[in-house]
């Protein structure tokens, strides 16, 4: 595995290097990220396995290295597109193979009830739940856009195309029976449809609010406990199964300020301890991503991930104001269930499909709010960093008002 790793990264090192001033002109853009990443690098100095907080932060570059090759792309939207599209029709169809006719890949027993679960072409019904909802959610972008979008090539054939692989998806995600990744995508579609089918849902206001709603009623249902008929309808406890683990593992971590280091609380002694104390029981995460890095980064982590989430929300909703709004639609809901999912799983870990997507959101969030910044301060039109026909920007042949560009675009 260790090899794979390295090797794919190398090779998305090359292709970014041949990319140049995009590259480096991109990072200059996110520049909380990188401080964030310096963080954690930084941390492995006062961890107990100062090797393996190395090892696994080169895995979290690799991340980023994945997203840096989208977002740089000379048609950024459109790799986003079939990065969605192929990976779905890769994973979807054959969970459900797997799941149906080979259940002893497919499937798994419970090492804690005995109750069978379906594992699809992950190793759990969380890791599976998630990797589908953040595909099935840009699928439902899909299927929107290509609605609105009457002049597109083949529309046909793709909508068929998109609607097959939403279908794969929902009924993947009602076979994983991951309750916070169904959560997440319904409050991420219901994001979608507000921000790119409502007519309301051009008032910015309008997004801030669904979002708000969203998050807060995320935050109370998994939270603080409250809304426990729809937990219990749900099937689950009406603290999901959490708040014991998070009363055990806070009064552990070794330093508030600075956390265990990067990926090493759960390692060694701590892990050793946690686990004796809950026999059949294979703790090896806290099952939220903010406690998460609470006990890896401390606070100090933790004000990282607010400044990134925030300014990331910010130049996503940018984007959806001036530069395109079904696809600023699409960064918004990224970000938004990014921040819920993470309240019940560990959902900032490192190749973590919930971490990935939502580092693609902010990151290319970035990136076209910066044009949006150059449109509107100098009003007239710019050569972007990207051709303008293919991310929905106006060009100086068939100018559009800047807040419905991309409308008699394909993406």
């Amino acid at each position: 595995d260790r090899v794979i790793y390295l090797l794919i990264i190398a090779v998305g090192v090359v292709a970014l290097v041949l990319r140049g001033s995009r590259v480096l002109s991109t990072i200059r853009k996110n520049v909380p990220l990188v401080l964030y990443f310096g963080f954690c690098l930084l941390s492995s100095v006062w961890s107990d396995f100062p090797d393996v907080g190395a090892k696994r932060w080169v895995k979290a570059i690799g991340d980023a290295v994945m997203v840096l090759i989208v977002v740089t792309d000379s048609n950024p939207v459109g790799a986003f597109r079939r990065l969605v599209s192929r990976v779905g029709f890769l994973l979807l169809p054959a969970s459900v193979l797997l799941i149906k006719y080979y259940p002893g890949v497919g499937r798994f027993y419970d090492a804690w009830h005995g109750f069978e679960i379906n594992t699809g072409v992950s190793t759990n019904k969380n890791m599976l739940g998630v990797i589908v909802f953040v595909i099935t959610l840009g699928t439902f972008w899909r299927v929107l856009t290509i609605l609105k979008t009457s002049d597109l090539p083949d529309r046909r054939r793709h909508l068929i195309a998109q609607l097959v692989l939403l279908g794969f998806g929902i009924r993947v995600l009602i076979l994983a029976d991951s309750e916070t990744s169904k959560a997440c995508f319904a409050l991420g579609a219901c994001l979608l449809v507000v921000t790119t089918v409502l007519s309301i849902g051009r008032r910015a206001w309008v997004v801030h609010a669904v979002a708000l709603i969203a998050i807060l009623i995320g935050a109370d249902v998994m939270l603080l406990g409250g809304g426990r008929g729809l937990v219990h309808a749900m099937g689950r406890n009406s603290d999901l199964g959490r708040t014991q683990i998070w009363d055990e593992v806070i009064p552990m971590n070794p330093n508030v300020l600075v956390g265990a280091g990067f990926e090493s609380f759960w390692l060694g002694s701590r892990l050793h301890d946690i686990q004796a104390a809950n026999p059949g029981n294979p703790l090896n995460e806290a099952h939220n991503g903010y406690i998460e890095i609470y006990l890896n980064l401390g606070i100090i982590g933790l004000c990282f991930l607010a400044v990134i989430l925030i300014t990331g929300y910010w130049k996503a909703i940018r984007v959806f104001r001036n530069v395109d709004r079904p696809f600023g639609g699409l960064l918004v809901a990224y970000v938004v269930t990014g921040t819920i999912y993470s309240i019940t799983e560990a959902g900032f870990r490192t190749m973590g499909p919930n971490w990935i997507f939502l580092q693609f959101a902010i990151i290319g969030a970035s990136v076209f709010s910066s044009r949006t910044v150059a449109l509107v301060e100098e009003q007239k039109t710019v050569v972007p960093p990207f051709p303008p026909q293919r991310i929905g920007l106006p060009t100086a042949k068939s100018p559009l008002p800047i807040g419905f560009a991309g409308r008699n675009s394909s993406n």
